[in-house]
């Protein structure tokens, strides 16, 4: 199955997926685009901007759409960047990447939303405490309420990171086979 892991900064998607990867060894691991574009040497302003979101947004997109890996976890997909240039008010951006970023969502069985939890185990992430709240809003929409048509199988996760490896893997199990989630599935 091609899982990604969404969610606003700092609600433990890389940390779930190092848990999940340890039970499910053969999974390949995708690290987000934030880090490879980092590791080939891109640098980035100090606050989020759109520019380098769509940096991002593009290295998702051609993550998911050049891999032919059946089993996969990645940390990040397309969504994740459309929330983020959203909260950011670049709705111009927005919108010419919608059809890209959907066609390579296509190619997921399944997102994983790894919303902020409540109370919130992270008071204020150096400073970017608004815009992580407003992101986590705006996922809460494009993938729970599917507002932008995406029309992928999503669960939510709460808890330890253990807890919501088992929620995942309970989800992978109920689901019997690709294709069989029922769209916006949540676990609590």
């Amino acid at each position: 199955m091609r899982i990604a892991l969404s969610g606003s900064h700092a609600v433990g998607k890389s940390t779930l997926i190092a848990e999940l990867h340890d039970k499910l060894p053969a999974y390949e691991t995708v690290d987000e685009p934030y880090y490879e574009l980092l590791d080939e040497g891109h640098l980035f302003a100090d606050r989020p901007s759109a520019e380098d979101l769509l940096r991002q947004l593009e290295r998702s997109i051609a993550q998911l759409t050049t891999s032919r890996a059946a089993d996969v976890l990645y940390d990040r997909c397309p969504a994740d960047f459309l929330a983020y240039l959203s909260a950011l008010k670049e709705h111009d951006c927005v919108r010419e990447w919608i059809t890209p970023a959907t066609d390579a969502l296509m190619t997921l069985d399944l997102i994983v939303f790894v919303p902020i939890e409540q109370p919130d185990r992270i008071a204020d992430f150096a400073g970017a405490g608004r815009l992580r709240r407003d992101v986590d809003t705006l996922m809460r929409e494009m993938l729970l309420a599917d507002s932008f048509g995406f029309g992928r199988p999503v669960i939510q996760v709460h808890g330890s990171p253990g807890t919501r490896a088992k929620l995942v893997l309970a989800a992978l199990r109920a689901s019997g086979n690709r294709g069989s989630f029922v769209r916006g599935l949540t676990r609590s």
